[in-house]
């Protein structure tokens, strides 16, 4: 007796192939979306590397210019007692001779400008540990402002202050409202003549957000990137250090600082600590 085969007919190999063909294009797009992920993964280890390695040799660059800033304050701080001893003597003597004594007084004038930028470059050089403990934001900021109040008022500036109150967070005290006043300082040299300056403040993923922002000329973009160095300043009378500092004391709360110029005009400094 004959057996009879059975034999798959062309329709049903049609519809096998073309199940073959969609799963293999599955496997494909599957593949290639593994790949494509894996690509930006590569990528982003890649900045975060680039990235990690302009922040290392800034730190190496900025500890060697710290170490011969710091000799060099110590060197030039110890003639400037002396010079100020002799000029206030020198008053004293011709304290009838008004031309003498006003050329005395810029003398005199000098130095205490000269001993305050010995002390920034010393302030700057110090190590800088943050000793954080619970503090109200609100509070610390609201005396930078009022710290800051002169200068505003010089400068014909108004200062607007907006945030959570209070708000805790963890953070050196201190510090923080040391860098809070160097920027609202900042801030208000770059509106003088009249302007604006703002401040607020809020917490974002459990930090603290600060923002310092004013409605002055801004920063041209090929300076945005040295604006923290120390020393660098767009100032006629400007240490450049008062940024540079603001810039450290982050750093020892392991967090960042940046700057941008607003869609408005004017600058602004972003702090998370």
């Amino acid at each position: 007796m004959a057996s009879l085969a059975t034999t798959s007919s062309p329709v049903n190999r049609i519809e096998e192939l073309g199940g073959i063909i969609r799963e293999y294009s599955a496997v494909t797009d599957r593949l290639q979306k593994s790949h494509d992920q894996l690509q930006q993964t590569v990528q982003s280890l890649r900045n975060d590397l680039a990235a990690k390695n302009r922040e290392l040799e800034r730190r190496n660059r900025l500890a060697a210019l710290g170490e011969m800033a710091a000799g060099m304050a110590h060197e030039i701080r110890n003639p400037l007692g002396g010079i100020a001893l002799y000029a206030s003597l020198i008053g004293k003597d011709v304290a009838d001779q008004p031309g003498t004594l006003k050329l005395v007084s810029r003398i005199s004038a000098g130095v205490a400008h000269l001993e305050r930028l010995v002390s920034q470059v010393l302030q700057f050089t110090r190590e800088i540990s943050a000793n954080v403990t619970e503090a109200d934001a609100a509070e610390i900021i609201d005396q930078a402002v009022e710290l800051a109040r002169p200068q505003f008022e010089a400068a014909g500036v108004r200062c607007a202050a907006r945030g959570a109150r209070p708000m805790k967070v963890i953070v050196d005290p201190m510090l923080l409202g040391q860098a809070a006043l160097n920027l609202l300082l900042n801030a208000a040299e770059a509106c003088e003549g009249g302007g604006k300056v703002s401040v607020s403040w809020r917490k974002e993923n459990g930090r603290l957000k600060l923002v310092v922002a004013d409605n002055g000329p801004g920063i041209p973009a090929a300076l945005l990137d040295k604006i923290f160095n120390p020393f660098f300043t767009t100032k006629e009378t400007g240490t450049g250090l008062g940024l540079a500092i603001v810039h450290r004391i982050v750093e020892a709360h392991d967090g960042a600082v940046a700057v941008r110029n607003g869609s408005n005009g004017g600058a602004e400094f972003e702090l998370h600590v």
